[in-house]
């Protein structure tokens, strides 16, 4: 049987991303520790990005729109791996391989602070997206992306990875 998100056990981490101690994923929102996630741009091979609109039931940002797939890396779990799991979970496949581009530290400013791994995949394949993650979905250009980023709400994390990316592919 699969532990509930909420009691899942993810590693507390410091400033410099090294392992405190563990604890369990309800403790760590509430108390607004550091903790690990991971983000994956997924694109089909025209280049197309893989958005969607998280459930109603999320605990961060429900209901809001991401282009990345992703989530938080649980306790003695690498970043790449994290990776790979979330996105065949969220996608609904096997398979996928993942490339790490960079890492950041998220802010909201307030409450919640993460260390975000960010990877991209292509995936030319059919997706069936996880139900209690992904209540709708389609592949955009990032000309239509950027239409919806200006429109939409979107996870605030996920705007910010998003123009991390963007500024990183420029400066190449």
């Amino acid at each position: 049987m699969d532990t509930p998100p909420l009691d899942e056990l993810v590693d507390v981490v410091d400033d410099q991303d090294r392992v405190l101690r563990t604890a369990p994923r309800s403790e760590v929102y509430r108390d607004g520790l550091l903790h690990r996630c991971v983000f994956i741009l997924v694109r089909d091979p025209q280049g197309r990005i893989f958005t969607h609109r998280r459930t109603d039931t999320k605990a961060f940002a429900p209901g809001a729109h991401d282009c990345f797939v992703g989530g938080v890396v649980g306790a003695g779990e690498r970043y790449r791996e994290a990776a790979v799991r979330e996105a065949e979970e969220e996608l609904g496949v096997t398979g996928i391989r993942t490339r790490p581009l960079f890492r950041f530290r998220y802010t909201d400013g307030d409450r919640f602070s993460w260390w975000s791994d960010v990877h991209e995949a292509e995936w030319d394949g059919p997706v069936a997206p996880q139900a209690e993650e992904v209540a709708w979905y389609d592949w955009l250009t990032e000309d239509e992306l950027a239409e919806r980023l200006a429109t939409w709400e979107f996870v605030p994390d996920g705007r910010e990875a998003w123009r991390r990316y963007l500024e990183q592919r420029a400066t190449g």
